[in-house]
């Protein structure tokens, strides 16, 4: 019989694909989305991009198609480059080569979605694929500026900045290979281009030392700062690659004097540009209006920066090697230079601009420089050693004065930013950690710290001295004031450096306990910086967090609401409490009489904040305190537990508010333990909401976390005076239990609190509905999960008469499931052995019910009960030897001696061989266990070990007591084995019809050696 013909393949009509990008073009909002979702399926037709690309290349199509064209085209293709279905070796051969046409694209949009697609594709088919790519761009370029300079190709500008974008875009892509050969490329690519290149930026920024204020007018002047910008860009790369490689990774060390002399020649070739453009933008007296002279100013004032991003990154890369290099120390202290001529002039000349004369990106570059190379003037060495070259004390002492004079005081914008939006000005302050390189004022702070670490004999001193003049003036006008916060911030930053020069603890008692009380307008500028300092000081341990006088101060600056003070105070003070109370040495009753004002204002102060970041930064320090004052929050519980509903519903989906309020209730029901059983009328609602949807996506870890606790700290599952009880919550988790695998371990653990705390209520409730749970989530889960609801399982047949779980067992499926993976015997060995453990508990618990299963089981799968007793016992027998806990392999003996008592022959039939070895060996290691621990009391009996060594998770808790009862009160660790194994064998030839008759029918065939080692053990005779 002939196979049927393949379906023929799709193909694309170039017309339909034209008349689609037309209508994801046009204006029409309902064509948009038609044509937008028609694209998407024809896409995935063989060859639909090569003419979607063509479509682009077009250029008598109408701009706006084109522009859709290629924006679809970088959004998709550029992901299924590797796809051979879509894209057949002849579309990609294609397409690259109307990439190259593009080089004189006049639209910016084309020309920034083509740059893009080539460095992707060139990412993976050059060299191989695409050889002539390089040459190409190199060719372009070359005859471009050689047109350019004689006027013969007339849109040499043009294709010359295209071409340079996209070689840039190309070696940036190259530059971040990891991979060998993608590093060899690259390599291959530095020692190719970087000769041309840096011949083709000499020649392009041979005009630069010519600029006058009248040519920064001129159209041609913004082409040529451009085009030597965009080479200068490419050069970099190659530059700091190869630093990076010789330096870093050990190779292409035949690079080095290149880079070495390159860089040299930045340095001149900096100061040269930076010194040009201050002289123009003074020359210029005012902003100007001119847009043509404003554009030219910007591209030179990025171009001076480019050169600081250079060398900012080969410091960051090897800050040992960078401070090596030949003018490194003239490029630093030319930097720095430009920021003591700063302060000599007008604020305004500093600004975030490219038309003042200081931008404020220059500045940080010049101090984030100075900063990470001050190492290399430090007076000693890492060694040891004397340095020759270090900095004078008048250039520190005056670093340091420009740094607290000019730098750090707040200027007007940051006042200005202040007053229009308080909240958030704190936030962003409270991010200057993260943005220190890119705003001048956090930039200046680092900066002196390094100071003050590098040169301490002479920073110090002179901070000390300064402080000792400042701090007794009580001048209230505003200079002084803005003067007094950067000296205090200066003390803070330097902190423990001055820790033995500034008596932090007198300071506190005498002047900011004053200080926190001035009711002056303006003072509020000083009073956050108090209060900021206060926390710096006992988070870097140079002021304890247990002086009386700290919390007097903090708690009036987050009360107070009167004349000379406000959010931003308030909000301060909040984060500063939260960095005292997290101290090491905290001591909580020092704290307590201060707990209901803190508690109470903290909760006003998150109500009344405007944004929810505010908000969460004061959950943050409510949570610490809460869970720092332990069981001290009992009183205070009804304040915080009242505000909760409210910031909630507030909060709408802001859920890392919501994460945080959930936090604060948790951090309640951990610090009040018993008491916070009252608080099951709060956790019960929030828990289910954050199980609905879109909540689960994002709480559902919160809310377990919470869950979790609730039941750890609780002594009943019932709520108080008809409210929510946790009991509420059972059907939750066992639908928890079975259908969300991905935090199985944390869903098993609540389940088992709930069992500690009431099984039989709980089995009384819902005994089905929770073992069919546990039957779903076996069949789904990982070992490790499999483990941790074997645990459970025990925990439940231990702890519950079986009465109440055992109909459930087999109704549920569970028992069937666990001996029809026995039976396959396809499992992991921990998960069989995890089994044998479930089952030898529910043995131990009631072997009859074990029987009944069995038999229920048999009849339910319509075969013979032998067939089940089979498994089971192969198993129990095949991972006794993969049972490496004492206590467990206990376990396992006591569960095949309780049904040796059933008489079941299925049993009595292993009882000669496999059973009596198994006792044997339980017997011998507890034997030899004991005998260690008389010859030498020090050991511990490693399978009698205390509760405290195994298990610590819920330590501190109510649920930790109820788990070691539970410990201390196992059968397999109280009862004596010898004797249980006696009385069960007694039990069993009772029910075969006596001793003659279990000894003729079952131990005949065993050896005599082992049935006497049983009989000794038994009558306590063991050798």
């Amino acid at each position: 019989m002939s196979r049927p013909a393949p379906a023929p393949a799709a193909i694309v009509s170039p017309e339909e694909l034209f008349d689609v990008v037309c209508g994801a073009a046009s204006q029409n909002p309902a064509q948009v989305q038609q044509s937008t979702t028609r694209l998407k399926e024809l896409l995935e037709v063989p060859g639909a991009y090569d003419i979607l690309h063509e479509i682009a290349a077009t250029k008598t199509v109408a701009l706006q198609v084109r522009q859709q064209a290629i924006i679809q085209f970088k959004n998709a293709a550029t992901g299924h480059w590797r796809s051979r279905k879509l894209l057949s070796p002849e579309n990609k051969a294609r397409i690259r080569d109307r990439c190259l046409t593009f080089l004189d694209e006049t639209d910016d949009i084309i020309s920034e979605c083509n740059t893009l697609v080539v460095a992707k594709i060139a990412r993976q088919d050059y060299p191989v694929s695409w050889p002539g790519l390089m040459s190409h761009l190199i060719g372009a370029i070359n005859t471009s500026i050689e047109g350019r300079a004689t006027g013969t190709v007339p849109n040499a500008t043009l294709i010359l900045r295209r071409s340079l974008e996209v070689l840039n875009a190309v070696l940036k892509e190259y530059a971040a290979y990891k991979m060998l050969t993608g590093v060899k490329t690259m390599g291959q690519l530095v020692q190719d281009l970087w000769q041309p290149l840096q011949a083709h930026y000499a020649r392009l920024a041979s005009s630069l030392p010519s600029l006058t204020p009248a040519s920064l007018s001129q159209p041609s002047t913004v082409e040529d700062l451009l085009l030597a910008h965009l080479t200068f860009k490419s050069l970099s790369r190659l530059t700091f690659w190869a630093y990076h490689r010789y330096t870093c990774c050990k190779d292409y060390k035949e690079l080095e004097p290149w880079v070495t002399e390159f860089f040299q020649n930045c340095v001149v070739q900096l100061q040269a540009v930076s010194e040009l453009r201050i002289n123009l933008v003074s020359a210029l007296g005012a902003t100007p209006s001119d847009p043509v002279t404003q554009r030219a100013l910007e591209l030179l004032t990025r171009h001076v920066r480019i050169f600081g991003k250079l060398f900012r990154r080969m410091q960051r890369d090897n800050t040992a090697h960078f401070v090596t290099l030949p003018m490194c120390g003239d490029v630093v202290l030319y930097y720095w230079s430009k920021v003591v001529q700063a302060t000599t002039g007008a604020p305004e000349q500093i600004a975030d601009s490219s038309l003042v004369l200081f931008p404020v990106r220059f500045l940080v570059q010049g101090m984030a420089l100075f900063r990470d190379s001050l190492a290399q003037w430090a007076p000693k060495k890492k060694d040891g050693s004397t340095n020759d070259r270090v900095l004078s004390k008048e250039f520190v002492e005056d670093a340091v004065k420009i740094l607290v004079t000019r730098f750090i005081p707040l200027n007007p914008s940051d006042l200005e930013g202040w007053m229009e939006d308080p909240e958030e000005w704190v936030n962003s302050e409270e991010k200057e950690n993260d943005q220190w390189e890119y705003e001048i004022r956090p930039c200046a702070e680092r900066v002196l710290m390094t100071l003050a670490s590098q040169y301490p004999q002479y920073v110090r001193p002179l901070i000390e001295l300064t402080f000792n003049q400042v701090v007794s003036q009580n001048s209230m006008d505003l200079p002084a004031i803005i003067q007094k916060e950067a000296l205090y911030c200066a003390v803070g930053r330097c902190a423990i450096r001055l820790k033995e020069s500034i008596p932090f603890e007198q300071w506190l008692d005498t002047a900011l306990v004053a200080e926190a009380q001035v009711t002056n307008h303006d003072y509020a500028i000083v009073k956050r910086r108090i209060a900021w300092l206060l926390g710096k000081l006992v988070s870097d341990e140079c002021l304890s967090a247990n002086n009386p006088k700290l919390w007097q101060v903090l708690v009036h600056l987050l009360q107070d609401r009167g004349p000379g003070s406000d959010a931003v105070v308030r909000l301060t003070a909040a984060i500063a409490i939260r960095e005292c109370v997290d101290s090491l040495k905290f001591d909580a009753d020092v704290f307590a009489p201060f707990l209901p004002a803190v508690v109470s204002s903290l909760v006003q102060l998150t109500a009344e904040a405007d944004t929810l970041e505010s908000k969460r930064r004061i959950t943050d320090s409510l949570n610490t305190v809460i869970e720092r004052a332990e069981a001290r929050i009992v009183p205070l519980m009804g304040v915080v537990a009242e505000s909760i509903p409210q910031l909630w519903t507030a909060a709408a989906e802001d859920w890392l508010f919501k994460a945080c309020l959930l936090g604060t209730v948790t951090k309640l029901v951990e610090s009040a333990k018993e008491h916070a059983n009252s608080l099951s009328a709060l956790i019960v609602p929030l828990v289910r909401e954050c199980f609905s949807s879109p909540a689960q996506v994002h709480l559902d870890e919160d809310a377990f976390a919470l869950w979790q606790a609730a039941l750890r700290n609780t002594s009943t599952i019932d709520g108080m005076n008809g409210a929510p009880g946790l009991v509420e919550l059972v059907p939750l988790i066992i639908h928890q239990l079975s259908t969300n695998l991905d935090v199985l371990g944390t869903i098993v653990h609540i389940v088992e609190s709930y069992l500690l705390l009431d099984a039989p209520r709980i089995l009384q409730l819902s005994a089905l509905d929770l073992l069919r749970a546990f039957t779903a989530a076996m069949k789904e889960a990982m070992g490790t999960n499999v483990k941790q609801m074997s645990t459970a399982l025990c925990l439940l047949f231990q702890i519950a008469p079986s009465g109440l779980w055992g109909e459930a067992l087999h109704v549920s499926g569970l028992f069937a499931y666990i001996v029809h993976g026995l039976e396959e015997d396809k499992l992991p060995v921990l998960v069989l052995t995890e089994y044998i453990y479930v089952l030898a508990r529910v043995a131990v618990a009631d072997r009859q019910l074990f029987q009944q299963l069995v038999s229920a089981t048999a009849a339910s799968q319509n075969t013979k009960e032998e067939l089940v007793w089979e498994p089971i016992l192969n198993q129990w027998w095949n991972r006794f030897n993969d049972i490496s806990e004492p206590r467990l392999r206990k376990l396992s003996a006591m569960g095949i001696a309780n049904l040796v008592a059933t008489g079941r022959p299925e049993v009595l039939d292993r009882l000669s061989i496999e059973i009596c070895n198994l006792w044997i060996d339980v017997f011998g290691e507890i034997k030899e266990a004991q005998e260690s621990a008389n010859n030498d009391p020090s050991l511990t009996l490693y399978w009698d070990r205390p509760f405290e060594q195994t298990y610590t998770d819920a330590e501190g808790t109510l649920e930790y007591e109820r788990r070691k009862a539970v410990f201390e009160n196992d059968p397999v660790r109280t009862t004596r084995l010898t004797l249980y194994v006696g009385e069960r064998l007694r039990e069993a030839e009772a029910a075969c019809g006596g001793a003659a008759e279990l000894q003729t029918r079952y131990l005949a065939k065993a050896e005599p050696l082992l049935l006497k080692q049983i009989w000794d053990a038994l009558n306590g005779t063991l050798p």
